[in-house]
């Protein structure tokens, strides 16, 4: 679950070359505009008889592309960050993901930016280019005007406080819906693996003792082999219940952390794998399980599905937020599906409020980076 956040740093006048591309660009997103409104426009009214539904699309990610780019010339000129606000697209049909794009409110903030590029940009660009032909009224008034029209267009992109906090508050219900449907299947695997495992082993043992202590008169021979596979069944039942723990938390992050966990995940792997991992303290208990299976989930996927021979492992830890990247020199093409591993990554550290990205092209290289707020304890302690 992709979160994205508003910072602002302190806005210095662009210098004169800076001004001049920066007019130039808003004169090229003005023309772009002119030519992409009468597009959009056509798009909606062919919905109607289906032809318009891929022009539509190709359109609306040919408007998402345009005010991206205003973001970023936002940031370079201003300092001020403009995140993307987009609800996130997976791998739907096309008829859902239009649908989504049409249900996001941030494609509308797009729409009226469009309209005002339209009215403003190509008009303020050339402006601002004219005047520096006129020295020194345009080293000093085209900065000006360059700024105050981005500071303008930018608050048509820009969320509202109230819509980033609907944002939040919908990804968090999300996540702890999707906690609940995890740690419930969770415990019914766990209840599951006691009752056809450990339980029926447990069942079988004392039913056996019963059997030998009756017959230790009668039959000390056959008592003797009762005891002996009571025995074998005790040793199973307690590799079962072993098995259980290290499900739930692995004994290597208890002795050795999350460090020599992803190192002796890597040494079991069923490829080669370079770790790279630098952490001083250790993370959460339940953060280093969290990582530690995501890490194995990631490596289990590259083994089977991307024919890959190397792998390796990156993590580091930096101002409050752990970092872990996962990457294979496989054939790529990994997508995020339903019930899919890479979306059981994504479920698995959205309750810690962790974000997922994979770039997986067809290919190769997949590369899944993997980041959630942590804070590190001391090793002594």
């Amino acid at each position: 679950m992709t979160t994205a956040r508003e910072s602002r740093s302190p806005g210095r006048s662009p210098s004169a070359t800076t001004s001049l591309r920066a007019a130039f660009l808003i004169a090229i997103q003005g023309l772009a505009g002119i030519v992409l409104l009468p597009l959009l426009i056509v798009s909606f009214a062919l919905v109607v008889i289906w032809v318009g539904l891929p022009m539509l699309a190709l359109t609306l990610s040919l408007l998402r592309g345009l005010a991206m780019s205003q973001r970023r010339l936002a940031r370079r000129i201003l300092g001020v960050k403009v995140p993307m606000p987009y609800r996130k697209i997976g791998g739907e049909g096309l008829l859902d993901r239009l649908q989504i794009r049409l249900t996001d409110p941030a494609t509308y903030r797009d729409i009226a930016w469009l309209l005002l590029t339209i009215c403003l940009g190509f008009a303020v660009g050339l402006v601002a280019m004219i005047f520096y032909i006129v020295l020194p009224l345009g080293v000093l008034a085209s900065p000006v005007i360059i700024r105050t029209y981005l500071t303008v267009t930018s608050s048509v992109l820009r969320r509202s406080d109230t819509e980033v906090m609907e944002q939040r508050i919908g990804e968090l219900a999300t996540s702890r819906a999707e906690t609940v449907d995890t740690q419930s299947a969770e415990i019914r695997r766990i209840e599951r693996d006691l009752h056809d495992g450990a339980q029926a082993r447990l069942v079988a043992l004392s039913m056996n003792l019963g059997l030998a202590e009756q017959m230790m008169e009668k039959d000390p021979q056959m008592s003797r082999e009762l005891l002996a596979e009571s025995r074998q069944s005790a040793s199973v039942a307690l590799t079962d219940l072993r098995g259980l723990v290290r499900g739930i938390h692995p004994p290597v992050l208890a002795d050795r952390g999350l460090v020599g966990g992803l190192q002796a995940l890597a040494l079991a792997a069923a490829l080669e794998v370079d770790v790279d991992v630098v952490m001083v303290g250790r993370p959460p208990a339940p953060v280093e399980s969290a990582v530690y299976f995501a890490v194995a989930e990631a490596l289990t996927n590259a083994a089977k599905h991307s024919t890959a021979r190397t792998a390796w492992i990156w993590l580091r830890h930096n101002a409050g937020r752990l970092s872990v990247t996962v990457g294979d020199s496989g054939v790529g093409g990994a997508v995020a599906s339903p019930g899919g591993g890479l979306h059981g990554i994504e479920r698995r550290l959205a309750a810690f409020d962790g974000t997922v990205t994979v770039a997986s092209p067809i290919g190769g290289p997949t590369i899944i980076a993997m980041e959630l707020p942590c804070e590190l304890s001391s090793e002594k302690i």
